[in-house]
């Protein structure tokens, strides 16, 4: 069975550092594009972090760049490095994947995770 589970998230304060990881079950991520997207209380799901399954290159939205660094390790984990974290980064990260190119857009990832909470206090 296919799954991918989300991990690393916790209560930190603004500034700080966290890392996600994200870890595939039952198969490789290799060729895979992966995605971070998060969630926030009363908001629709956004995308986060990108990168592709076909030459690894990266897409970060506005909100984070400078600040959060996407990478792939091995065959089966995709990690979100977040630094200088801030109260408005506050959300459930949950990461997807997509076979070969994708647009950083939630609607073109699947295989999601439980999630994992991030909470940034100020």
């Amino acid at each position: 069975q296919v799954q991918l589970a989300e991990s690393g998230g916790g209560l930190v304060q603004a500034g700080e550092s966290l890392r996600l990881s994200c870890t595939a079950s039952g198969f490789s991520l290799e060729h895979w594009s992966i995605g971070w997207f998060r969630q926030a209380p009363g908001k629709d799901r956004e995308a986060v972090a990108c990168i592709s399954g076909s030459d690894d290159t990266t897409f970060y939205a506005d909100s984070v760049k400078g600040r959060f660094t996407i990478s792939r390790s091995g065959k089966n984990t995709a990690y979100l490095q977040m630094d200088s974290l801030k109260p408005e980064d506050t959300a459930v990260y949950y990461c997807g994947d997509a076979l070969g190119q994708a647009s950083c857009v939630p609607s073109h990832f699947g295989d999601w995770g439980q999630g994992t909470q991030v909470t940034v206090s100020s």
